[in-house]
């Protein structure tokens, strides 16, 4: 029986590496609404899957040497192959910031009058500001999204971050 069991085993840490690393780029998409609950489940998978995915292309690994000899074939092998290729990506991928690589200032933002923005709904925070008699409202969605935007309101030049 377990000798059945090894190959589709060894897929295991695959899969559990994948989903630490999946799961808090899907849980924090770039405009779209987040519940902390779901911000709470990303952190916590972002803090805990350098250790974790590491683990698992160890345990991988390890798996794949006792495989190894008693599996003939390229088709079997390539498996083999495959199946410590995803978690060692993984325990890399769990390394890098994607966040930062996703958030990237806007090169040319484009402003509308308040009325004409109807990509708005009554529930969306902004960031607001007024000098000079001139008023500017940045919404928190996008803002979240790009981290900071170049503009001039009230003759001001201004770096709006949040």
């Amino acid at each position: 029986m377990t000798r059945r069991l090894g190959l589709p085993a060894l897929f295991l840490p695959a899969v559990l590496a994948a989903i630490l690393v999946i799961v808090p780029a899907w849980l924090i998409q770039p405009f779209r609404r987040q519940s902390p609950r779901d911000l709470e489940i990303s952190y916590l998978l972002r803090s805990w899957s350098p250790w974790l995915t590491l683990l698992l292309a160890a345990l991988a690994l390890g798996g794949a040497a006792a495989l190894w000899n008693r599996k003939r074939g390229i088709f079997r092998r390539g498996l083999i192959v495959l199946a410590v290729i995803v978690p060692v990506l993984g325990a890399w991928a769990a390394r890098q910031n994607h966040f930062e690589a996703m958030f990237h200032p806007l090169a040319r933002p484009g402003f509308v009058p308040a009325e004409q923005a109807r990509f708005l709904d009554g529930a969306d925070r902004v960031l607001g500001v007024a000098l000079n008699g001139e008023a500017a409202a940045y919404p928190v969605r996008q803002m979240a999204y790009h981290h900071l935007v170049h503009d001039r309101v009230g003759g001001v030049d201004l770096v709006v971050t949040y």
